[in-house]
């Protein structure tokens, strides 16, 4: 019997391979001659890095949010995903390692003056030790600078109208006149970018980055207008380098999902990383857990599986709303594969649940008594996983009586 367990991680608990192996431990021991296949799964967000790379994991000290040293953890991999990209390793980056929110004291954060800075310079950092593929996982910024940040680190430069550099952050972004291109072009237009994006807000207006995700980063009520204004100049200047930057097609960074309308879905994205990422660099924005399952070659190892288990810490309504483990039951079900899912707790209506192609579902802590703090022990959590595994593949393939939450 094959199985492919596929876990997101159990946050501030068990990361994806940990929640995985506990998974396999308990399913071989019901079924000692099980092929038990473990892969890594996440969502684009926290945890990317650890599941795609284990520990092939690369430090750099960058500029963080606040202008201060940061060490930053990316991923450098070997050759995966699409068969026509070239040979290139893979860097996998979380933008919240250089520019997240839990890097800013809670009483000095401010999206007017944080900046993205750092970011670009892990992007650097990557191209140095021959990276030209990159999977950039947004979400958790404390920045709404719009990517310029980034930029500027990349060797683009961004002067106010007497051609000195602007300050970091939406503030610097309110005295934009112009934007330059450097020597940095050149290795660029070898990069390409695939960006996990979950949001789909544009950069500015009522559904944008400032009005949205600003007061959740520290933005005072009065500081959003502001911003989303700043951003109009920067999408404006944005577009005027585009446009004239697109007749030098040999130095051009792939154009694929190149666009500068600041309305596109998943400009909003990180403060508007989204939107530089897609306009500048040519990035393509698709939803996390489709990156990293192509990653990963997840989909081969599924086709040919009689069981797949996936789940994460809540099962919940949001799960059916692109999250992985929702992603990983869709992969089985359309290669007519069982699956079933393993979580923290279950919160999610029965529709919603099998709506998402799972044959059942089940609360590792449903037979416990412990309280929440004992139940997210690493040690606790690992035992509980691997018991509810156990008994999950014990009533699915009827070696004993037992009763199936489905």
């Amino acid at each position: 019997m094959k199985i492919v367990v596929a876990m997101d991680s159990f946050k501030g608990c068990l990361s994806s391979r940990e929640a995985g192996e506990a998974a396999a431990e308990g399913i071989r021991q019901i079924i000692p001659d099980a092929e038990v296949i473990v892969r890594p799964l996440a969502d684009g967000g926290e945890g990317t890095v650890a599941a795609l790379t284990e520990d092939a994991t690369e430090r750099v000290t960058v500029t963080g949010p606040l202008g201060e040293p940061v060490e930053c953890e990316y991923g450098i991999i070997g050759k995966r995903g699409l068969a026509d990209e070239p040979d290139f390793p893979l860097a996998v980056i979380e933008c919240s390692g250089a520019c997240g929110l839990p890097l800013v004291p809670q009483d000095r954060r401010n999206p007017m003056y944080t900046t993205t800075y750092g970011l670009g310079e892990v992007i650097l950092d990557a191209m140095s030790k021959g990276c030209r593929r990159f999977l950039i996982g947004l979400g958790g910024s404390a920045t709404n600078d719009g990517g310029a940040g980034m930029l500027q680190a990349l060797g683009y430069r961004m002067t106010d109208a007497d051609g000195q550099t602007i300050e970091n952050g939406a503030a610097g972004l309110m005295y934009l006149a112009e934007i330059r291109e450097t020597a940095a072009q050149a290795l660029l237009a070898q990069c390409s970018f695939r960006v996990a994006c979950e949001v789909t807000n544009p950069l500015c207006g009522p559904l944008g980055c400032s009005a949205v995700f600003g007061p959740q980063k520290g933005a005072r009520a009065e500081d959003i207008p502001v911003m989303d204004e700043a951003l109009r100049r920067y999408a404006e200047k944005i577009g005027e380098f585009c446009e004239s930057y697109s007749t030098k097609a040999a130095t051009t960074p792939s154009t694929t999902q190149r666009t500068s309308d600041p309305d596109t879905p998943g400009s909003g994205a990180a403060g508007g990383l989204g939107f530089a990422f897609r306009a500048v660099l040519g990035a393509e924005l698709l939803p996390g857990s489709q990156l990293v399952i192509q990653e990963t070659g997840l989909e081969d190892y599924i086709a040919g599986a009689d069981l797949v288990i996936t789940g994460e810490g809540r099962l919940d309504a949001q799960t059916a709303m692109g999250k992985a483990p929702a992603a990983v039951a869709a992969l089985a079900h359309a290669h007519r594969v069982p699956a079933i899912a393993l979580a923290g707790s279950v919160t999610a209506e029965e529709s919603i649940l099998r709506g998402m192609g799972l044959m059942a579902w089940y609360g590792i802590n449903d037979r416990t008594a412990y309280d929440l703090v004992t139940a997210m022990q690493p040690e606790t959590a690992r035992r509980n996983m691997t018991e509810t595994a156990a008994l999950a593949v014990r009533e699915i393939s009827g070696r004993s009586g037992g009763r199936s939450r489905t």
